[in-house]
């Protein structure tokens, strides 16, 4: 990738154990990952990645400290300072796993026990959401959060978007209006199965550990629950609300509401990035 000869250099001083050949590269909405033996490099793909990356490394101290059950990336090296020759970039200490593979939840003892871990993390969030030095410690979701978003979808991405494209997301906006501001729980903001890592232990998958904390926020565990849905389907969602305990109506339809914003809100967060390649692929149901 153009990413490992552009910092070439830089990623040889920062990961010493690895040969460039052997660089793993993944990338995400917001940072070009290179990953290591036991610590990754995230160099921000954007200007305004870059100016956040302070903030990041703060809020992974915060997270690391909570005591969760399963490994966080702790932040080990900042650099690319103003005035500086280095780009910006953040190390941090790499998590063991690997994300689930497609199949694995077709096997019913698989998919229970996989199911029971997310009910087990997501219960942990809600109890480290009502810690009071937690709640100071992280951003809390504004009260008008929804009407603030739908507000900047109209004024920045409706002129992206055909008439049909349009049509679809002033329904999609429309619902929001009816979300109550709830703001109890550690919420992770991006709780998509990449971000999810799993090890093996007789022969069944044990969550090792949670990447990508970049979203996290005091607000709707609804969030998280509608990642889950969109990640692994309705059936392995409706098993993890029993497990929890969230099973309901109102529950259901903010998970729904909420999952129906995913694209607009990644087109949102790339718009203001200036990230045309996400931007692209979160109008792509809009055009």
């Amino acid at each position: 990738m153009e990413i490992l000869e552009t910092h070439r250099a830089l990623l040889s001083r920062l990961l010493p154990d690895v040969t460039p050949s052997g660089f793993t590269v993944r990338q995400g909405q917001f940072h070009h990952v290179v990953i290591g033996s036991d610590r990754v490099v995230c160099l921000p793909r954007t200007e305004a990645a870059a100016a956040r990356l302070p903030e990041r490394a703060a809020v992974l101290r915060v997270v690391a400290g909570l005591d969760l059950g399963f490994h966080t990336p702790e932040p080990l090296l900042e650099g690319g300072a103003p005035g500086t020759d280095e780009p910006p970039f953040l190390v941090l200490s790499r998590v063991p796993g690997a994300p689930l593979e497609a199949d694995v939840l077709e096997d019913a003892e698989v998919a229970e026990a996989v199911a029971a871990q997310y009910a087990t993390l997501l219960t942990g969030l809600a109890r480290a959401g009502a810690d009071e030095e937690v709640r100071a410690a992280l951003p809390r979701t504004p009260e008008g959060r929804w009407r603030q978003f739908a507000a900047g979808v109209h004024a920045e991405l409706f002129v992206l978007m055909s008439h049909s494209g349009r049509q679809r997301a002033e329904r999609e906006l429309a619902a929001l209006d009816s979300l109550p501001h709830v703001a109890g729980a550690v919420v992770h903001g991006d709780l998509g199965a990449e971000n999810v890592l799993w090890e093996s232990t007789d022969g069944l998958p044990w969550l090792s550990g949670v990447v990508d904390w970049d979203e996290v926020t005091i607000g709707d565990p609804a969030e998280d629950l509608a990642a889950v849905g969109a990640g692994y389907g309705k059936d392995f969602l409706r098993r993890v609300l029993a497990l929890g305990g969230w099973s309901g109506n109102e529950m259901s339809t903010r998970i729904a509401t909420i999952r129906s914003t995913f694209a607009l809100q990644q087109a949102l967060s790339a718009y203001r990035d200036r990230d045309e390649v996400e931007l692209a692929d979160g109008l792509a149901g809009y055009r």
